[in-house]
């Protein structure tokens, strides 16, 4: 199936609070889970928060909730607004609300900040009750599992006797695999978008540019860095390297080409920044040190490089064998970051194990974060795997 993908226009980025498809005014939640938690790497925790949102309701038999899961940068807040004065909405606000492909009149929909995140769940930058300090690199090393069982602690929390559904894209497809792997019987479909079973080592190779440029800044500190301060300047490289593998050639030379700043003028023989894609990066690279943290970073791109779907089980095959999940698989053409032959193999071991798997394929120039993005026919795809009755199976070739 195939469709281009297009950036939102420039009138629907302005505030839309109380629009008709859109959920209004949001407030995020904590969840305290009170007890210790014991991560796959054997270290504990006495207890841990997560930040969350949800939009809808929660229906009579606590089953129509759906979990949405957030890629490495991303949060909570998934859908709505804050605030009548914020500028941008939650970074999924086109796919979920009322009437949308995640249409919040029928679903409860979660959305919460992973285990070892920066936006009010527990991580590195939050105090250690032993020491009233930041955990720093003293706080456990996180796994996808370990971000899947925490969430599954909160859902237990709100009610939720059984998932409709779980879907994300990048990170998030692998966290939504991991909860179909993890709770079978708790998780009645997935969608799992530009993802991977385990990253190439070129995937891990680009993670661990970014992990040397935050750890080789001086004021790292070896992870003792105040809130306000940190290597800033480490964290924006990596997020600026980071950023062009989201993105595809053809997608940033139709955006940007050779274009040069209107300040630069001719020929300029200095390192400011000529042209526009410079400019570019270098926003990107400044607006994330202001809102994320650079131990989250570290620790969630490790967490990233370790997942491994077939480790354990020996074959991907095997480890899809206890999946009870109906499951909806989507790549995108221009992805080379997790390429749509990483995604197409995630469904074709769900087949071979058995299990009930579409895949999708959608064409577009925009590269990995084209599942952000305007697509009628990805929102299409949603909507109808999330409406459709039990047992009907999507026939699209792979």
């Amino acid at each position: 199936m195939t469709d281009d993908v297009q950036a939102p226009p420039e009138s629907d980025k302005r505030p839309r609070h109380l629009a008709g498809d859109d959920v209004g005014i949001v407030r995020p939640r904590e969840f305290t889970h009170p007890g210790p938690f014991a991560f796959m790497s054997g270290q504990t925790i006495q207890g841990f928060t997560l930040r969350y949102e949800t939009y809808g309701a929660l229906n009579a038999t606590r089953d129509n909730a759906v979990l949405i899961c957030h890629a490495l940068s991303g949060d909570h807040h998934c859908a709505g607004w804050h605030s009548e004065s914020d500028a941008k909405p939650g970074w999924w606000n086109n796919l979920i609300g009322p009437g949308k492909a995640v249409d919040t009149r029928r679903f409860f929909v979660v959305c919460a900040n992973v285990l070892g995140g920066c936006q009010g769940s527990t991580g590195p930058s939050s105090a250690d009750p032993a020491t009233s300090r930041p955990y720093g690199i003293n706080f456990p090393f996180v796994t996808i599992r370990d971000m899947v069982r925490s969430q599954k602690l909160l859902l237990d929390h709100l009610g939720v006797a059984e998932l409709h559904a779980v879907l994300g894209g990048s990170m998030g497809g692998m966290t939504s695999m991991m909860f179909a792997m993890e709770y079978p019987h708790f998780t009645r479909r997935q969608i799992i978008m530009a993802s991977t079973a385990n990253e190439s080592a070129q995937a891990i190779a680009f993670n661990e540019v970014g992990r040397q440029a935050i750890m080789q800044d001086p004021a790292w500190n070896h992870g003792d860095y105040p809130r306000d301060g940190g290597p800033r300047v480490g964290l924006a490289i990596a997020r600026m390297m980071a950023h062009i593998t989201y993105l595809s050639d053809a997608g940033m030379d139709r955006k940007f080409g050779r274009r040069k700043r209107d300040s630069a003028g001719g020929e300029s023989y200095t390192f400011d920044a000529q042209f526009e894609v410079e400019s570019y990066l270098r926003h990107q690279g400044e607006s994330f040190i202001n809102r994320f943290d650079a131990n989250s970073y570290l620790y969630i791109t490790r967490a990233i490089d370790q997942f491994d779907a077939a480790s354990v089980a020996g074959s991907l095959e095997q480890a899809f064998a206890p999946v009870a999940a109906e499951s909806l698989v989507v790549g995108f053409t221009s992805d080379w970051l997790f390429p749509p032959e990483q995604n197409r193999e995630i469904a074709l071991a769900l087949l071979r194990a058995g299990r009930r798997a579409s895949y999708a394929e959608l064409s577009t120039d925009l590269g990995h974060d084209s599942f952000l993005l305007e697509s009628e026919a990805l929102y299409a795809l949603v909507r109808g795997f999330l409406e459709r009755s039990e047992g009907y199976v999507f026939d699209f070739t792979i």
